[in-house]
């Protein structure tokens, strides 16, 4: 296949950061909104949760895709296995940042790319630790507004890198692509077609 021009994935998703994530890979991509509900079972297990979205997203354009690598995906912050999603409010933000000061939490995605008869369905694990925070750097890190429509509360890849003492795992990740993961899986099923393998 090394001779092939690279064939652009579908993503199914409009998060900036996964687009931003795959034009850093140099990773051709185009962008569709997935036709996907994502509905949280309650006492669901976070990782098969992930991985069932990412699945889910990436099931719903399987139609739209031709012969083209179809991505999907999905993150979750856990802290205590409870999952921390995007808080609806400043005040959610709020008792989700306390929570996670001075802790270590995980950013758990899952990651499905389905080929022309063929499907991959994995899960990356980032470790988190976040260094003490006092309420006034919480406060001034609401006031941006940057943690809206983040899950955590918090952007890792900017303003809210300054709440993080440690990184253990892939940092795309936590950004919002387990990016490690995706490279992987194209070199072994698309070998020299994307400059990888």
């Amino acid at each position: 296949m090394s001779g092939s021009a690279p064939t652009p994935l579908l993503l199914a998703s409009t998060s900036p950061q996964r687009r931003a994530i795959l034009g850093q890979l140099g990773i051709p991509f185009d962008v569709a909104r997935p036709r996907y509900d994502e509905k949280d079972a309650p006492g669901a297990d976070p990782i098969e949760l992930v991985r069932r979205h990412a699945l889910g997203k990436a099931s719903s354009l399987v139609g739209e895709a031709a012969d083209r690598p179809l991505l999907g995906v999905d993150t979750a912050v856990l802290l205590d296995e409870r999952v921390f999603g995007k808080p609806a409010d400043v005040g959610e933000a709020r008792a989700m940042l306390t929570r996670l000061s001075g802790r270590t939490h995980e950013v758990v995605s899952g990651l499905c790319l389905i080929g022309p008869g063929w499907e991959e369905l994995e899960h990356e694990i980032t470790r988190v630790t976040f260094r003490e925070l006092s309420a006034g750097e919480i406060d001034a890190y609401l006031v941006t507004d940057e943690w809206r429509g983040r899950a955590g509360a918090y952007a890792v890849q900017g303003l809210g890198a300054r709440h993080v003492a440690r990184i253990d795992g892939d940092y795309l990740n936590v950004v919002g692509l387990p990016a490690a993961l995706l490279v992987s899986i194209l070199a072994r099923r698309y070998p020299g077609l994307y400059g990888l393998g």
